[in-house]
């Protein structure tokens, strides 16, 4: 089976682990994930605040570009750039006049059709169903499912179920063998674009998101966000500053998780890049 992939910026430089972790998985699943041609960023956390026609224009073009490529479903790991993706084909469905506007700019056609996927929507529909004869080494530990911000916001655009609990990813874990546990900052602000303006910031949230992990017991806290990724591990000495504490609970993205259930290296993985070492037991 062949997906449209859209890695986005991170996922090629500080996020490299999360795009191999996803494509180990998805190579373990028979789906071969095509990026799309010559995509450009998305605009990401910056453009939208700059300008408008710009930041619907960037992404645009990548939406263009993948129904040029003949791909009907567009897997988009990133959560902003999901976010980015998926606020823009919404405002081109709402407000045709400006769809006809940037399809001018861009001199591209714009059905704006193509079914955009995030990596937990994408795994729920193409990995989930195989995870009973994928997972060969459960994950037999407790961990905290953090969504962040941008997966389930803005609520009437994403129309993500119980969006200030969700559950999509507890229950991956849960079939992964551990134990996802309950706790009130599944979709609490880490700091986002803040990470290297404002790191105290930064430090003060992340704080409380892996305060709140720690002292419920996870072994670790998992993500399926490049920033929210980097705010929890990168940061980690920011956070200790505000805690006043050493933590060493690891971040891990969802498709590592994965990737390790199924017997995969740490290095297949990419667990070997972060800033706190993963060093999780398998079947502890």
């Amino acid at each position: 089976m062949k997906l449209g992939f859209y890695p986005g910026c991170s996922l090629t430089g500080s996020s490299r682990e999360y795009n191999e972790s996803l494509l180990a998985i998805a190579k373990a699943a028979d789906i071969e994930l095509v990026e799309i041609t010559d995509w450009n960023c998305c605009g990401a956390t910056a453009a939208h605040n700059l300008n408008h026609e710009l930041s619907v224009s960037l992404p645009a073009r990548n939406l263009a570009l993948a129904e040029l490529d003949g791909m009907g479903e567009l897997v988009v790991p990133c959560a902003a750039c999901y976010n980015r993706l998926v606020m823009t084909q919404h405002e081109l469905n709402e407000k045709p006049e400006i769809k006809a506007l940037i399809a001018e700019k861009l001199q591209m056609p714009l059905k704006n059709n193509i079914k955009i996927l995030n990596v937990i929507q994408f795994l729920e529909k193409h990995i989930v169903p195989r995870l009973d004869e994928l997972v060969k080494e459960p994950l037999a530990y407790d961990v905290a499912c953090y969504y962040g911000c941008l997966l389930v916001r803005p609520q009437k655009v994403m129309n993500a179920a119980r969006f200030e609990d969700p559950m999509t990813m507890d229950v991956i874990m849960q079939k992964l063998g551990a134990k996802a546990i309950d706790w009130p900052f599944k979709t609490e602000c880490c700091g986002a674009g803040f990470s290297v303006s404002k790191t105290e910031i930064v430090g003060e949230l992340s704080g409380k998101i892996v305060r709140s992990a720690v002292d419920r017991g996870a072994k670790a806290i998992v993500v399926a966000c490049p920033m929210c990724h980097s705010n929890l591990d990168m940061r980690r000495p920011a956070i200790e500053s505000y805690l006043n504490l050493k933590v060493d609970v690891p971040v891990i993205y969802i498709t590592q998780a994965i990737a390790l259930a199924m017997g995969l290296s740490a290095k297949e993985a990419g667990t070997h890049r972060h800033f706190v070492p993963v060093n999780l037991t398998v079947n502890c």
